[in-house]
């Protein structure tokens, strides 16, 4: 059964649409993690002091571990590096799936729509992830040799489009510091700099994809 899941992945890995799928997510969740992992890294509540129920309860009483709060925080924005580099984005992905699994069971106990969906959808997003590289985690299952690996080079440029990663990251952080706040998304205020820069982001990976995408039709030779 695991050599013909294995051997159904290496076909989906032939396929560019599938890399750039792949790709793309491990940027939208690294970019998740990002906020949350800063705030906690700077020790900022995650949550205003004066909210109460089991949600802000809990989070409050997090924030007052202290160093505990700062090593999720850590964590948080180490996986999301790790994702936004595709090369060790596997790693990333292992280290991300616990605590998004931690926060999507804690929202599930505690937390409404939209937290719950979000938080699941990306648990189920990393999951993905870590499938898509079976192949290196199949020798923690079975100890049998598995089919071999195709040849074939990855169909897509990952340095650029860890490049795609970074540069949302850096747009991000340049938001923040002009906000002289860790900036996490909220309402639509049209007087803040936020307003324009966060829609604009998806903009980033477009841009990759079609810098690319005419990179290979210059180096494609012609019929």
């Amino acid at each position: 059964m695991l050599d013909r899941v294995i051997v159904w992945l290496d076909g989906l890995r032939a396929a560019r649409p599938a890399h750039l799928a792949v790709a793309n997510l491990r940027i939208v969740i690294g970019f998740a993690f990002v906020p949350a992992g800063l705030k906690k890294l700077l020790g900022q509540p995650f949550t205003d002091p004066g909210n109460a129920g089991a949600f802000h309860d809990f989070l409050h009483a997090f924030l007052a571990t202290g160093g505990l709060y700062r090593f999720v925080g850590a964590m948080q924005l180490v996986s999301a590096l790790l994702l936004m580099t595709q090369r060790f984005a596997a790693l990333g992905a292992a280290l991300a799936l616990p605590i998004a699994t931690a926060i999507t069971a804690f929202t599930w106990s505690t937390a409404k729509a939209p937290t719950v969906i979000v938080t699941t959808l990306m648990t189920l997003g990393l999951a993905g992830l870590l499938a898509w590289d079976l192949r290196r985690w199949a020798g923690l299952i079975t100890e049998r040799a598995l089919p071999p690996a195709p040849a074939a080079p990855p169909p897509i440029d990952r340095r650029l489009w860890a490049m795609c990663g970074l540069a949302v990251i850096a747009i991000y952080g340049g938001l923040c510091v002009a906000l002289g706040e860790v900036y996490r998304p909220r309402k639509p205020q049209p007087d803040s700099p936020a307003y324009f820069v966060m829609p604009a982001l998806p903009l980033v990976p477009l841009a990759t994809w079609i810098i690319e995408r005419r990179r290979r039709r210059a180096t494609t030779p012609a019929p």
